[in-house]
């Protein structure tokens, strides 16, 4: 596959777009941006439907104008519809409807620390597929970091502000979708295709797909309803060009367990942007919580970097 840098690319920029530890934290930290942005949408009386169509639209404009510059932009082949089809729909739609659905009701900083479930199911689905398991130090690190969550899930349902029982269970939907979305991508993923080109597919088939949903639930798009968030959609649109290469890159280089393990840092940027700058509030014990998710993400990375250089041992 193609991941070649942009020529002109300074050699250290370079070298960290090829570090999976690097992508899983600027990956993860651009997702966890998602949860108070879509609050924000919410708040305004943006539908989840709309804002989850906006983040897909913005990828695929922000992606287009870099495939015509590299002239990487062709029509799919029907390979390429069938993966970008089914990875869209396991990975972007269905968990981003469950998403900007709950956030409302359940808060985003605790929807948003839901994608710190992600590891254990792709864990066990990806070794239940054969793909690969993480040895003890990585397994660790997924252990620490589902204790964290379900500190923070026990917490959270405890407190005196706590949503209805089924808006603290709808959440936990969205680990099992990308957890199936993330060996899906790996099993299926087509040979010689970019990160950029099966990323930009797969946003633009997300968006036709939202549209038709919007049609036929609105009769029209809804598009006035973005007017009074305009600057949180703005950033969202240029979150979600980013983001996108960023992940697919990392799911190249780095396999549908570490790819998953993006939710702990998504999760607890969405926590501390919630509160500072939302003005959520959270019991001590949910910030212990929090607290046990990073030691689990430092975990990971020491767990990562450590099966790298045994690689690079062994290829010597």
């Amino acid at each position: 596959m193609n991941t070649s840098i942009r020529p002109g690319a300074p050699a250290s920029v370079a070298s960290l777009l090829h570090e999976p530890s690097v992508l899983l934290l600027l990956t993860g930290t651009l997702i966890g941006l998602n949860f108070p942005l879509g609050k924000v949408g919410a708040a305004a009386g943006v539908s989840p439907m709309l804002w989850a169509l906006l983040i897909s639209t913005g990828a695929s404009l922000t992606l287009l104008p870099v495939l015509i510059a590299r002239r990487e932009l062709a029509w799919p082949s029907l390979r390429v519809m069938r993966y970008t089809a089914c990875s869209a729909l396991i990975s972007f739609i269905a968990p981003n409807l469950l998403l900007f659905s709950a956030i409302p009701h359940a808060g985003a900083g605790y929807t948003g620390l839901m994608f710190a479930l992600s590891p254990v199911c792709t864990v066990l689905l990806a070794g239940l597929c054969r793909l690969e398991t993480p040895g003890r130090t990585g397994l660790l690190g997924i252990a620490l970091g589902l204790a964290g969550a379900a500190i923070v899930s026990l917490t959270r349902g405890a407190a005196a502000d706590a949503p209805a029982l089924g808006w603290l269970l709808a959440p936990l939907l969205i680990p099992m979708a990308l957890a199936a979305g993330n060996v899906y991508r790996t099993l299926h993923w087509p040979h010689g295709e970019s990160p950029n080109t099966l990323a930009f597919w797969g946003q633009a088939f997300s968006s036709g797909v939202l549209l038709l949903l919007l049609w036929l639930t609105h009769g029209t798009l809804p598009i006035a309803e973005l007017l009074p968030a305009g600057g949180a959609a703005l950033m969202q649109i240029l979150v979600a060009g980013i983001t996108f290469p960023v992940s697919y890159r990392l799911q190249q280089l780095g396999g549908p367990v570490l790819l998953s393990q993006i939710g702990y840092v998504a999760a607890a940027v969405g926590l501390v942007v919630a509160t500072v700058f939302l003005g959520e509030r959270y019991a001590p014990a949910t910030w212990a919580g929090a607290g046990v998710i990073a030691l689990g993400i430092g975990v990971t990375i020491v767990a990562q970097l450590g099966a790298r250089r045994a690689g690079n041992a062994r290829r010597n």
